[in-house]
């Protein structure tokens, strides 16, 4: 079986632009990382046509899964947490071919979380959560108790990874094992959302009140990112400008919903610009106070 896992992978290893290689063997527990593939190889190229290419091959009873991809997909996967199972192949993989320790170093940066890549995820992980929030609150205002339930659901998981990456680790798939360990009180919110005994319309309108306070004490180290942004700028921003800037890509769906929370919060300061109509403004944005690191 080994030969044949390696048959699918030797002929790249060769290939200049293979960076890494790894190889993960799911056990029962695991097959829902690997989507139900009893193999899954990784091959991280320096530079690749697709974002991601994907083979499925059956080797005497077992299936395997072959991914392909740049490390710039690999490094944009992580920030975003669109493929969270990413995770876990890098942690529980085994490296097979690692040109030049890239994967070695990789990994090593994984464990470090460096400041700027973590307030990256934070801020992309705090808008997320605004955003369900605001539309989960909505909801339960119009008495679409279940519905707001199911927004709830969504803004806990995204404060669940904001307390992760918070703490300085990845979130993984099983992320709220994770939460349970580091932040029990976020924990109790979920427990109590699913198995408390008050009706759907009480239990969700408990869990709003305290993802109010949530997001509140989070404000400054979920913002951290765009607030640095803004205040490096030499003059007060205009939105279109700020939703131009390829830093807020990740998040710009949310941008604006954030902006305006910044502003109640009095952490954004409003100025207005004379438009080309009499009585019409331009809102700019700007921050007075340096923005403390987190």
């Amino acid at each position: 079986m080994d030969d044949l896992v390696r048959a699918l992978y030797q002929d790249r290893a060769a290939e200049s632009d293979t960076l890494a290689i790894l190889v993960m063997e799911s056990e029962p527990s695991k097959i829902h990382v690997t989507d139900r593939f009893n193999i899954t190889i990784l091959v991280i190229k320096d530079h690749y046509t697709y974002n991601w290419n994907v083979k499925h091959y059956h080797l005497q009873d077992k299936t395997c899964a072959l991914y392909i991809i740049d490390a710039y997909t690999l490094q944009r996967a992580l920030l975003t947490g669109n493929h969270r199972r990413l995770v876990e192949w890098l942690v529980h993989g085994k490296t097979v071919f690692d040109r030049n320790e890239f994967l070695h170093s990789f990994k090593q940066r994984m464990e470090a979380f460096p400041i700027e890549e973590r307030s990256k995820k934070l801020v992309l992980h705090y808008a997320k959560l605004l955003r369900r929030f605001e539309e989960g609150k909505v909801l339960y205002q119009e008495g679409h108790y279940l519905d707001a339930y199911n927004f709830m659901m969504h803004a806990l998981h995204h404060l669940a990874r904001l307390s992760v990456t918070e703490h300085g680790f990845y979130p993984e798939v099983t992320v709220w094992e994770q939460v349970r360990q580091i932040e029990p009180e976020t924990y109790k919110l979920l427990h109590e959302l699913i198995v408390g005994e008050d009706s759907v319309e009480k239990r969700v309108e408990l869990l709003l009140i305290a993802l109010e306070f949530a997001i509140s004490e989070k404000t400054e180290v979920g913002s951290y990112e765009l607030l640095k942004l803004i205040e490096e700028q030499s003059e007060p921003i205009m939105i279109q400008s700020l939703l131009n800037d390829p830093r807020v890509e990740d998040y710009r769906i949310d941008l604006e919903l954030l902006v305006n929370h910044l502003v109640n919060k009095k952490l954004v300061t409003v100025s207005l610009k004379q438009s080309k109509v009499a009585g019409i403004y331009h809102r700019q944005y700007s921050v007075k106070r340096n923005v403390e690191k987190i």
